[in-house]
């Protein structure tokens, strides 16, 4: 038998029994249950197992100082990465939903004579006409009785003063920009403040979320309780981000965000250490009289608010209901934008007042945990899948070792180790988190996200709020020339050290760490072919997505007339099954909930025809509140883990 194999099978029983037993015992309990605690227990164990065989067997003997120092570098940067996810499980431990509680609230809220005042904050710096037109249209159709939109432009464009008198919501801009988003927030603020009829909360929705009708509805019962400041709600996107697009697994992956969302936040809120989000929530009005405003000393002013809110004793609750719809980051460099930007504003946050080391702030011990595991996301768990890539490296290149052990002791400690933990987060998860994926996200950011590490721990002042651009053109490939150079310098590396160690000072043993190294860096060479993949950015031909639906539908061409089901809808048209009823060009009327609006056929196959609805405002307000209702799936249900596999494998070898 080969000795690769050999000795890989060799190590790698227990971890395939360990698997085997997973399979067994996962099916048969219920993620949202107390039993979660079982998994999540075997996980700690043998996570605590692993690090205890780390410390005491693979660091390289201190006679040999530069591996002794190597290693110890290595192990300390994956011990804090570990102990990251360990404080994560922590937190899996509980989960909670309020969506029981918001249905129980639903007579309390609405049996007030008159119905507390929302001021929704639309905010916007340098957004598209076409976003902001759909985000104030959905805002303006909400069913909420008491509310009014305020369009709050730190851009100062006339067309969107005449645009926001058309659609009938109110306009407010202020001479400079200071302090970015928090600072236009605060703007307003002060001006609603001293208005006749101040507001008794406020809802902040950035340019491109579209509120569902029933957003201020539900997201209102849940201030039954004074000591409430903030309902926070989760950010669906209608498009694919960068990685679903770029690695065509839209249809059978969901975004990067879902997790955090779905899983983490609901977590986090058990514990009462979830968190402002910014758009999406609503805040109560005195609660911000008591902090002040926005705090404008972070780039992420909305985590920092919540913070300044629990000095006053206010908590933060979440929602887990889909009740907006935006866009993600179109692109990889807007990707790359937003993730150090919350990086950067965490970081500024640890540094001051607030952050989980200052024990005067008055925070309790679960913030600062919540707030010490995050910072170790940002930091070490970036750092170690950085250093995930150099440690095999320096080894076949240069002979130095990090980790000191042979290749059946180490896939024997680590195996286990490893499937339990990548299984039972994929059953926490509902599969949102897969191996090669998730650590690919990391990857494509990883550079930018440390730099902005060591920015804000040290340098933490005077950093300006990058914008992430929404709605720029993706009709034509682009490739990012600066990101793929280092993946593949990163590549020729691992593939020189591959050829440098095993073929020409090749000594034919492979029972020792060189066959750890090389198992190391197949699955290296994986992520990094992933990631260049992904540095070229395909063109996006759809200019609105379009959202999975099976609503039936009256269409009307002519004196025939038919009802259909839509298969799919876009705010400028729908996808309707069965045989058209006229030919393409012809003009049709369809019946949308309650309007009656025209348009045309675009083209028709055997088995589907598409309608193109006409453009006008009365049609495109009909569109966006039907699009935008909240009935309708953005995110994927079921994640085909096959699909996204193949559909991978296509997009680097096909």
């Amino acid at each position: 038998m080969n000795p690769i194999i050999s000795t890989l099978l060799e190590g790698a029983v227990p971890g395939l029994l360990v698997a085997g037993a997973m399979l067994v015992i996962l099916p048969w309990l219920s993620r949202d249950s107390r039993w979660r605690v079982i998994p999540i227990a075997a996980t700690l164990t043998l996570t605590l197992h692993y690090l205890h065989w780390r410390a005491t067997v693979t660091i390289p003997p201190m006679a040999d100082f530069s591996n002794f120092a190597f290693g110890c570098l290595f192990f300390a940067i994956e011990f804090i990465a570990v102990t990251g996810s360990i404080l994560s499980y922590v937190t899996l431990l509980r989960v909670r939903s309020r969506t029981a509680e918001a249905d129980a609230n639903h007579e309390w809220l609405f049996s007030h004579r008159t119905m507390p005042l929302v001021d929704v904050f639309i905010c916007t710096y340098n957004e598209d006409r076409e976003i902001l037109d759909r985000t104030i249209l959905g805002a303006m159709a909400m069913d909420y009785p008491n509310f009014r939109v305020w369009i709050l432009d730190d851009s100062r464009r006339d067309w969107l003063c005449q645009l926001s008198k058309e659609l009938g919501c109110h306009y407010l801009a202020r001479p400079d920009n200071n302090h970015a988003k928090a600072g236009n927030i605060n703007h307003a603020l002060k001006h609603v403040a001293g208005l006749a009829t101040p507001p008794d909360f406020i809802s902040i929705l950035d340019a491109d979320f579209v509120p569902a009708r029933h957003f201020l509805s539900r997201t209102m019962t849940l201030f039954r309780e004074d000591d409430v400041g903030i309902v926070q709600t989760p950010q669906h996107f209608i498009n694919p981000d960068p990685i679903q697009a770029n690695l065509r697994v839209a249809d059978a992956w969901p975004d990067e965000q879902r997790y955090f969302f779905e899983v983490l936040m609901p977590s986090k809120d058990d514990w009462g250490t979830a968190f402002c989000c910014g758009t999406s929530s609503v805040i109560r009005m005195t609660a911000l009289a008591r902090t002040g405003g926005f705090p404008t000393d972070s780039v992420t002013e909305d985590y920092l608010l919540t913070l300044r809110l629990k000095r006053h004793s206010y908590r933060t609750v979440y929602l887990n209901e889909q009740l907006s719809l935006g866009l993600a980051p179109e692109g990889l460099q807007e990707y790359i934008t937003q993730r150090s930007r919350w990086c950067l504003g965490f970081m500024q946050i640890v540094r001051g007042p607030d952050g989980p080391f200052n024990l005067k702030n008055g925070l309790s011990f679960l913030d600062r945990m919540s707030l010490i595991e995050t910072l170790l996301y940002w930091s070490a768990a970036y750092a170690f899948r950085m250093s995930g890539f150099l440690v095999p490296i320096f080894y076949l290149l240069f002979d130095i070792r990090a980790v000191n052990v042979d290749a059946a002791d180490g896939i024997r400690h680590f195996l286990p180790y490893y499937l339990v933990n990548i299984g039972v987060i994929a059953w926490l998860s509902n599969q949102r988190v897969l191996p090669i994926l998730t650590d690919l996200s990391q990857v494509l950011t990883a550079r930018e996200v440390l730099t902005a590490v060591v920015v804000g721990l040290f340098r933490p002042r005077g950093r300006k709020f990058k914008v992430t651009a929404k709605g720029g053109d993706r009709s034509k490939t682009i490739i990012q020339w600066r990101m793929m150079a280092l993946f593949a310098a990163l590549l020729a590396l691992t593939i020189l050290g591959i050829f440098m160690s095993f073929s020409v000072h090749s000594n034919g043993s492979l029972q020792d760490s060189s066959a750890i190294a090389l198992y190391w860096c197949w699955y290296n060479i994986t992520i990094l072919l992933t990631a260049i993949a992904v540095c070229v950015e395909r063109p996006r031909v759809r200019k609105n997505e379009r959202l999975r639906c099976n609503d039936p539908i009256v269409v009307t061409a002519g004196d025939r007339r038919g009802v259909f089901l839509m298969a799919d809808i876009s705010i400028t048209g729908a996808r309707l099954l069965g045989t058209a009823p006229a030919n393409v060009g012809a003009g049709v009327t369809l019946q949308l909930g309650t309007s009656l609006l025209h348009g045309q056929i675009a083209r028709q196959s055997e088995v589907d025809f598409a309608i193109v609805i006409e453009n006008t405002i009365v049609a495109r307000a009909a569109m966006v509140r039907y699009v935008y209702s909240g009935k309708f799936q953005s995110s994927i249900v079921t994640i085909k883990t096959g699909t996204v596999m193949k559909r991978v494998f296509a997009r680097l070898f096909g």
